[in-house]
């Protein structure tokens, strides 16, 4: 009988051979929301499996790569950038904000910013996404770095404009840009509330609209590729969770802005789907005590769960498989879901929760 390893590599053989370029060989994705903040929690590096010097093989994910410890921050947007390039894709990574504790802002303010490469400036917003977009061309892949809070009113048209200018179209968008700011209902602040919704909510309603002209494109050769919108929810979306009212909402929320793109951009081949995530090692989960802040439309908000740091001992409670997920892990279920392999998938929830909430 074959290991579960085996077995991956068998599988990830047979998918290499229909897509020997790479699942999204020269399509264009966009990311809003990476965290790039290194930690002990490692994303694997960056290797293109399907670049010129490399035999055409879908490497099959490590199972050592990441290292579980909950005092780690980990960049889901990070591993979605590094997967999609792997795959041959152009990648639009774009960063939220510095998010960073005191510490860091103290350092970033005195340290030199490094030199614009490709005609691309680096601002101190954008230095951080840049730094994933060196590793991808570092590797031979194809990336830009666009910065800014996705809240500012100009936001979504300098993203949309800097993606077109570069690439000259859009295959996919992946809405990931988020937080929590978490209090019980009876003490929740009206600002508390309409500021996540207008992270979680608003912003990939305003971003999608902007990429219209683009998406919504009636040419029969458009048609015919490959594109797609990933909306980032969460199990707090599906099942409701104590003392985040506004996340839930703005979770629970995306799903039905999910459904309703895909019935009403079904029609031009654009499929939009959502995926639903449970406790990933991330920002979100780490300890609040590490101090790490994120400043979005003028407010100041403490990452991270209190205690968050304390290591697990033993299996987690309600995971059937007993532990939290990796940034990886959450980016493969967001490859699937923009990748041809989905072709005939959308207005779907699809839950990377290791089985949490069944």
């Amino acid at each position: 009988m074959s290991s579960p390893q085996q077995r991956l590599a068998q599988v990830s053989g047979a998918i290499s051979g229909s897509y020997p370029r790479g699942l999204l060989k020269d399509e264009v994705v966009i990311i809003t929301g990476s965290d790039h903040r290194s930690s002990t929690t490692e994303v694997p590096r960056l290797h293109l499996a399907h670049s010129p010097q490399a035999s055409p093989s879908l490497e099959a994910p490590s199972l050592t790569a990441c290292v579980f410890s909950l005092q780690a921050a980990q960049g889901i947007g990070k591993a979605c950038a590094l997967t999609f390039a792997r795959e041959g894709a152009k990648v639009v990574v774009s960063d939220l904000d510095e998010s960073r504790s005191t510490a860091h802002i103290s350092a970033a303010t005195t340290a030199p910013l490094k030199k614009a490469t490709d005609h691309h400036p680096i601002t101190p917003s954008t230095e951080k996404a840049q730094t994933v977009v060196d590793e991808i061309k570092a590797s031979g892949g194809d990336a830009i770095a666009v910065g800014g809070d996705v809240t500012a009113d100009d936001f979504p048209k300098r993203l949309i404009k800097a993606t077109i200018d570069a690439y000259g179209k859009i295959n996919h968008i992946v809405n990931n840009a988020g937080f929590t700011f978490d209090k019980m209902l009876h003490t929740m602040t009206n600002d508390a509330f309409e500021l996540i919704l207008k992270v979680h909510l608003s912003a990939p309603f305003r971003i999608v609209r902007e990429a219209a002209p683009y998406l919504r494109d009636k040419d029969p050769k458009v048609i015919a590729t490959n594109r797609s919108i990933v909306n980032i929810s969460s199990i707090a979306g599906l099942h409701g969770n104590v003392g985040q009212t506004n996340y839930a909402t703005a979770k629970s929320g995306i799903l039905g802005f999910t459904k309703t793109v895909a019935k009403e951009w079904g029609a031009f081949n654009v499929r939009c789907n959502a995926v639903a995530f449970g406790y990933i090692l991330s920002r979100l989960t780490q300890a609040k005590e590490l101090g790490e802040t994120i400043e979005v439309a003028g407010q100041k908000i403490a990452l991270g769960i209190p205690t968050g740091g304390k290591k697990q001992e033993g299996p987690v409670p309600g995971i059937p498989l007993g532990r939290p997920g990796t940034a990886q892990e959450a980016a493969n279920g967001v490859l699937f879901l923009i990748s041809p392999l989905a072709s005939y998938v959308t207005g779907h929830t699809l839950e990377v929760t290791a089985g949490n909430g069944i």
